[in-house]
C-alpha cells in the first residue's frame, strides 16, 4: 500500500500553486483504484510537505477540509495561492483545474520504474 501512497504523493506534489485537481483525476491517472483511496492516502500524509489542499472533490468542493489541523486551513492555503473559495467550493473550478494526464508521463508512475 505504501507504494500506492507514494505515487499519490508524487502526483499531488506536481500540482502547481494556483491549480487544483480532484481525487478522481489522480485515481484515473494512476489506474490503481478508487478516488476514495486517493483521499485516504492524502489523509495519511500529514499534509506537511504534500500540497493536499490542492485536491478537491469532483464538484470543486473542499471535501477534505476537516482533515487539516483546522477546518479553514485548506481554504486559507488555496486563497493564498489566488484561488477564490465561496461556501467551501472553488469558484470557477474549470479554470483552475489541473489534470495529471495533461502534464505528467504515466510511464514515470508504473511499477517498473
Amino acid at each position: 500500500m505504501s507504494n500506492y501512497y507514494d505515487k499519490v504523493y508524487r502526483v499531488t506534489s506536481a500540482i502547481p500553486p494556483g491549480k487544483v485537481t480532484n481525487y478522481g483525476a489522480i485515481s484515473d491517472f494512476l489506474a490503481l483504484g478508487s478516488p476514495r483511496m486517493v483521499g485516504w492516502a492524502l489523509n495519511k500524509c500529514g499534509h506537511l510537505s504534500i500540497p493536499a489542499h490542492r485536491v478537491v472533490n469532483s464538484k470543486g468542493e473542499l471535501s477534505g477540509r476537516n482533515m487539516f489541523p483546522s477546518p479553514t486551513m485548506m481554504e486559507e492555503l488555496l486563497v493564498n495561492e489566488g484561488i477564490t473559495i465561496k461556501n467551501d467550493k472553488v469558484v470557477d473550478f474549470k479554470s483552475h483545474f489541473w489534470h495529471p494526464l495533461d502534464h505528467l508521463d504515466q510511464n514515470d508512475y508504473d511499477d517498473e520504474h
